[in-house]
């Protein structure tokens, strides 16, 4: 395992911004602890509530302006949609290289709409086509359905062209969860593996237990475990049980490509990424995992013109670029 200070690496330590948290960034920590937070913990997570807060979400999101320098190509599914957005005037094939972008959300949240402006951001810092997949949701579908939706969506970027040795499947929060867990099925399932795997602030243990005494419980500024279990128990447990094998930290870890795994170091999910980092490393797959310092959940994705935001994604497309570049064949499980 690789962490990262100030910007090289070295031991255990964090990553900041040279020039200090941004004046941005302190009031977005602000906003989480002090409204977003306290609505969080209290809003009633329940299969009536999930579409109530999807909506609300969505009406914020399109408040914002359209990303700009890129355009974007609608592709619909069996049962979703995907949309693929490339740099402005630069029309490179799939087969040159691709990301394959799955939104966060809490499995019951977001969308395209939402995540487009990351997923734009990622193209114009790649050049490549990013392909911002919608899957099914809670409560209409469970987890494991978002993870066969993302699954249809690497057959077909396969089908459409797309080199796997050329693909990176990234994500944030429940994002990141769905792209490790979409490239361990697709080992299960013996189709090539992408070339790297991004997990942005990712879900990425569901077993909320081991979670409990975990010293960011309390200090999360607005992800409450709470609300995470309610999660897990509509999308993941069957007749109660959550089988170990729905969280990536229990799968065939070998078969995984390098990862880049970058999370807050205040966060919840700084659980999920040390111990994802730890059996990658005992596994043998090169990975690297950023904590950043006095940094929300998923900042990059509420806010990629940040400057912290714009310096996680600068490091996540130079690992792309890599990844992609990388002269080694496609891997097969």
């Amino acid at each position: 395992m690789t962490t990262t200070v100030g910007m090289r690496e070295a031991g255990p330590g964090v990553v900041a911004n040279p020039d200090g948290i941004s004046l941005t960034s302190r009031m977005l920590l602000l906003a989480c602890r002090g409204v977003v937070g306290p609505f969080v913990r209290h809003y009633p997570v329940t299969p009536l509530t999930m579409p109530v807060a999807r909506l609300l979400v969505d009406g914020l999101s399109a408040l914002r302006p359209g990303p700009s320098g890129v355009e974007r190509e609608q592709v619909r599914l069996n049962g979703f949609r995907m949309e693929i957005l490339r740099p402005a005037g630069a029309r490179r094939a799939l087969r040159d290289g691709a990301v394959m972008y799955l939104h966060g959300g809490g499995f019951f949240l977001c969308g395209l709409d939402t995540h487009r402006p990351i997923a734009a951001a990622l193209a114009r810092r790649t050049g490549l086509p990013v392909v911002n997949v919608e899957y099914r949701q809670l409560p209409g579908a469970s987890i494991a359905d978002s993870v066969r939706d993302c699954l249809t969506a690497y057959r077909w970027l396969l089908r459409h062209g797309a080199d796997p040795a050329r693909i990176v499947f990234a994500g944030d929060s429940a994002g990141g969860y769905l792209s490790f867990a979409t490239a361990l099925r697709a080992a299960e399932l013996g189709l090539p593996t992408p070339a790297g795997l991004v997990g942005l602030s990712p879900l990425l243990d569901l077993d909320c237990a081991a979670k409990q005494d975990y010293v960011n419980v309390d200090r999360d500024p607005y992800i409450p475990l709470s609300g995470l279990e309610r999660v897990v128990e509509y999308g993941a447990t069957v007749e109660g049980r959550l089988a170990p094998e729905m969280s990536p930290v229990n799968g065939a870890l070998a078969s995984l490509p390098p990862a880049l795994l970058i999370v807050g170091e205040d966060e919840l999910l700084r659980y999920d990424c040390e111990v994802m980092a730890e059996r990658l490393t005992a596994a043998g797959v090169p990975n690297s995992l950023e904590l950043w310092r006095g940094q929300v959940h998923a900042f990059m994705s509420i806010l990629p013109n940040m400057p912290e935001s714009r310096s996680v994604l600068g490091r996540v497309a130079r690992f792309v670029r890599a990844r992609i570049e990388a002269e080694s064949p496609a891997r097969t499980a």
